[in-house]
């Protein structure tokens, strides 16, 4: 059965929003770079802040605040995955929790293995967290991007502790194969080195591409994996500062348990109610509209690319709603991001701060309506004939 895609709020309504987004950039820019959407909320979403905000309940996030059992359906019913509720906790971010995750398996100066070009945070959260970061790059395989398994299997042998994983990847697209997965897990084993999943794009792997949880990647996964996700990026709940980390086996969750408890409060209440909501059944037609019109802008990207940067690169990324686009035939040099703000009035996402592979390249936010988007890229490509 078809799914009529998601409409876009317009961009009048839009400008009346105070996140980043449309806060950072003058209103002449269209602002195609930080990971918000344009989209309304889902209805169980925006009746449940309305109906918290109606009567006051916006107080501390309770010892229990009911996300145990909705996100393990949620990830029965998306991904066939079987979680333990048991094994769920939450914290305020994603990266709020890589850090705390990571402070709770790495010593201080141990290496931590990075996978880029990825999502830039990951880099100052490691040090954060106490570790260093070690890089080795994604594989370019001519249609898109694989981890680079040997490469990461050194880095282990030689001492680092802990491989931080994008899975999906951020900004490429890329959904990593079970395989892929149950092969790290194998290496990480091997060395007693941890796994820590960023799946905060999850829930926007477009169907039939086949995403694999990575603690659903088999005994070795569950054994030294940790999942972090959030509805965030899905629903656009980003300011509400809800994650949950998700563990497998009694060792990895004696880990979590044994975190500060403070982790744990910060947990925004507004956070908790919207996430419940979100990860209900009433949100997933909601989704499956989001998703095909993801699928179309997708696509749309790549023809729009086609027809005003010819010379772009560009792979049509497995998940999300980010896309990453190779420049550096237009001689903007290592940064296009910059020309194309001053010169074409379109904000993105800048290619050098994702790490080696990024220069050259910038990252487009396509989680827009497809008038948003063509005028975006006819204003670069504008730009590339000048």
């Amino acid at each position: 059965m078809s799914v009529t895609p998601l409409e876009a709020l317009p961009l009048e309504t839009l400008r009346r929003r105070s996140s980043t987004k449309w806060r950072t950039h003058p209103h002449d820019v269209l602002p195609m770079f930080v990971a918000e959407t344009d989209f309304p909320l889902a209805e169980p979403i925006r009746e449940a802040l309305a109906e918290a905000v109606a009567i006051g309940d916006t107080g501390y996030t309770p010892p229990d605040p009911g996300l145990r059992d909705v996100f393990a359906a949620f990830a029965a019913r998306r991904y066939g995955w079987e979680v333990d509720p048991a094994r769920v906790d939450w914290t305020g971010d994603v990266m709020m929790a890589v850090v705390e995750v990571l402070r709770g398996v790495i010593a201080p100066g141990d290496e931590v293995v990075v996978t880029p070009p990825v999502y830039p945070p990951f880099f100052f959260c490691v040090e954060e967290a106490g570790g260093v970061p070690r890089s080795v790059p994604l594989a370019a395989t001519g249609a898109g991007w694989s981890l680079d398994l040997a490469g990461i299997e050194a880095a282990l042998a030689a001492g680092a502790r802990a491989v931080l994983l994008c899975n999906p990847h951020n900004p490429t697209g890329t959904v990593h194969s079970r395989e892929t997965l149950a092969r790290l897990a194998a290496i990480a084993r091997r060395y007693g080195a941890v796994v820590v999943s960023d799946e905060i794009h999850a829930p926007l792997a477009q169907p039939g591409t086949g995403f694999t949880p990575f603690l659903a990647a088999g005994e070795d996964a569950a054994e030294v994996g940790y999942a972090i996700t959030s509805s965030s990026k899905a629903f656009n709940l980003a300011g509400l500062k809800c994650a949950l980390i998700v563990t497998a086996a009694a060792h990895t969750t004696r880990v979590v348990r044994g975190l500060p408890r403070e982790v744990e409060w910060r947990t925004g209440l507004l956070g908790a109610i919207a996430t419940r909501a979100a990860f209900a059944p009433a949100s997933d037609a909601w989704l499956d509209a989001l998703l095909a019109r993801l699928d179309e802008n997708r696509h749309l990207l790549a023809a729009l690319l086609t027809e005003h940067l010819p010379e772009a690169r560009f792979v049509v990324p497995d998940a999300g709603f980010l896309g990453w686009i190779d420049l550096s035939a237009y001689g903007w040099g290592d940064d296009p991001a910059e020309a194309v703000l001053h010169g074409a009035r379109v904000a993105l996402q800048r290619g050098p701060d994702f790490g080696a592979g990024g220069l050259g390249h910038a990252r487009i936010n396509f989680g827009c309506g497809p008038d948003v988007l063509r005028e975006a890229v006819a204003r670069i490509g504008a730009l590339a004939r000048a």
